[in-house]
């Protein structure tokens, strides 16, 4: 026998397993929260738009949001992505995207809730700020579904306008129903929509666009018509239709594509296959070919950009609402680990300067908590032409402001969790590579940009509007005052000299923004909040990076106001 033998002439027992350490100091799971209770700027702004009435659903869908169960089936619907079988086992031609259940039970419950359209199926007062809301507390947690839902809000107005086309469509669109079956439109609960305007050669140029339209020479009306071509980005590709653009014999027209027909048959959408994003990835985005695939014509022959901008313009109020809803993931996040977590002998969170950095997110996120739901307020059915001119050049403004914002603002969330923060285990990684898509989507910080100089040059009572914003705050603040007219004299110069217009587009725009969201802050802020962000953003001593803040500023009473823990 050996002497490490037992007696038996088997190995020995290992000794009993004892724990190498005690976990402490971790910060607990952020769950079991009413995120819309817990978010303090954003119950305000609801209520001052004229939503308190939408408050009780919002707490429910709050709970929803924030529990457990909710966070993990937003973590299995971006790590478990869609996936294109583009045919049967037969060798079939069926184009389908396969989700995991938990994709179905996100987007399920946000249709249930009418993140997507209750503001147009019950279009009472404060019904688009209420669907706002909404929208934000589902996309604050699950982004990659939100891209579908705001697709269905925005077609709404543009099927309205054409009543002939839309009353097969409505109906469907405005159900609170989520019918994912891949079948006739007319037998199901609930319809979806998406939309397809880029192609390869041309992107934001959709002028360039070479898919073409021909009549269906068996329509009476002349409105089918069989589209041959291509969509460098189709996004939702599982839904029911879509609104594209193609060139027809008046020009560049716009149609809906069906993906079913209503005999149920498959229309001829091939899906070519899926993108592989940086972020989104709960989110289906394809790359599809036109094979004399039936369409009808929606709006006028050679109207096509006109018919469908109001689409756009409502999906750019929606990439300022989804990054705002980042936004508050993001600094909530962090907040709540500062608060868990001590270095050095003391409580992150009471450390200046971290305390100054989250004070910092904070300012940021309610500012473009603000920002959203007063231009949510501007789309309200029957505003006026005030408030639709308005909503013309602040939509663009914000979107290309607070959407670059949104990436730097991950970021610097991110860090604060230090290496946590840095692996798939916490949601700010996701985040991180989420925020820059919306800042992509519906326009990319020049197009915007330049939008914003083509809307002022075509509908100077655009430019009235947004000044006359900003007059309900004259007084308010010397610095914004002095802000607000350097910037009014600057535009003035740039716009006789169209070349320096476009090169000084950016700065431009991010002062009008900034300009915006500081009249907000004023109006509606604390006044603590309000006059540390005028001086953090327009201030002689503002920095560039977040966490400089301006002497005196009170950074643990702004971050108690954003730490929604309790």
């Amino acid at each position: 026998m050996t002497a490490t033998a037992s007696p038996t002439g088997l190995r020995p027992e290992a000794p009993a397993p004892h724990p190498t350490h005690e976990v402490t100091n971790q910060a607990p799971p952020r769950t079991g929260l009413d995120e819309y209770g817990t978010n303090q700027p954003l119950a305000e702004a609801v209520r001052t738009f004229g939503a308190a009435w939408h408050e009780p659903e919002l707490h429910e869908i709050g709970s929803l949001v924030g529990s457990a169960k909710f966070q993990t089936d937003a973590e299995l619907a971006h790590t478990s992505p869609p996936v294109l079988r583009t045919h049967d086992r037969y060798g079939n031609r069926v184009d389908e995207v396969d989700f995991h259940p938990a994709y179905h039970e996100i987007i399920g419950a946000a249709v249930r809730h009418g993140a997507h359209t209750a503001a147009w199926a019950d279009p009472k007062p404060g019904a688009a700020v209420a669907r706002a809301a909404s929208f934000m507390l589902f996309a604050q947690v699950e982004p990659g579904h939100a891209c579908p839902m705001s697709m269905s809000h925005a077609v709404v107005p543009v099927l309205q306008r054409d009543p002939e086309v839309g009353q097969d469509w409505l109906p469907g669109l405005l159900s609170r129903s989520y019918d994912p079956r891949l079948i006739a439109p007319g037998g199901k609960s609930g319809l979806t929509f998406g939309m397809g305007m880029t192609e390869k050669q041309g992107g934001s140029d959709v002028r360039a666009n070479t898919t073409r339209a021909v009549p269906v020479a068996s329509d009476p009306d002349g409105r089918a018509h069989l589209l041959t071509g291509h969509k460098w980005f189709f996004s939702a590709p599982q839904s029911d239709a879509f609104l594209v653009l193609a060139q027809a014999a008046a020009g560049l027209t716009c149609f809906l594509v069906p993906r079913v027909l209503a005999d149920g048959t498959r229309n001829t959408v091939r899906i070519q296959r899926l993108k592989n994003k940086l972020g989104n990835k709960s989110n289906a985005s394809s790359e599809v070919e036109f094979d004399s695939t039936w369409a009808v014509r929606v709006g006028e022959p050679g109207r096509g950009v006109p018919t469908i901008i109001e689409m756009v313009n409502h999906t750019r109020l929606d990439c300022v609402l989804g990054t705002t809803a980042g936004m508050r993931q993001s600094v909530s996040e962090a907040i709540w680990h500062a608060e868990h977590r001590s270095a050095f002998g003391a409580r992150l969170v009471d450390q200046p300067a971290m305390t100054a950095v989250l004070a910092d997110l904070a300012l940021e996120t309610e500012a473009a908590t603000w920002t959203s739901l007063r231009l949510a307020q501007a789309y309200e059915t029957g505003s006026g032409e005030s408030e639709a001119m308005f909503r013309r050049l602040a939509t663009a403004v914000a979107k290309y402001w607070i959407c670059k914002r949104g990436p730097h603002h991950a970021y610097e969330a991110l860090e604060c969790l230090g290496g946590n923060g840095y692996t798939e285990d916490w949601p700010l990684a996701r985040r991180y590579r989420e925020q820059p898509v919306m800042a992509v989507w519906e326009g990319s910080g020049n197009v915007i940009a330049l939008d914003v100089l083509r809307g002022i040059g075509r509908t100077p009572q655009s430019l009235d509007a947004f000044w006359a914003e900003l007059e309900t705050t004259a007084g308010a603040s010397a610095v914004l005052d002095a802000h607000v007219r350097r910037v009014r004299h600057e535009l003035a110069e740039d716009l006789r000299d169209p070349l320096a217009a476009q090169t000084r587009a950016r700065a431009t725009v991010e002062a009008m923004a900034l300009a915006l969201q500081s009249s907000l802050m004023l109006r509606h802020a604390p006044a603590p909040m309000a006059e540390a962000f005028v001086a953090a953003r327009l201030g002689e001593d503002r920095g560039h990076q977040y966490g400089i803040l301006p002497r005196g500023t009170d950074a643990a009473a702004i971050v108690e106001r954003h730490f929604g823990g309790r």
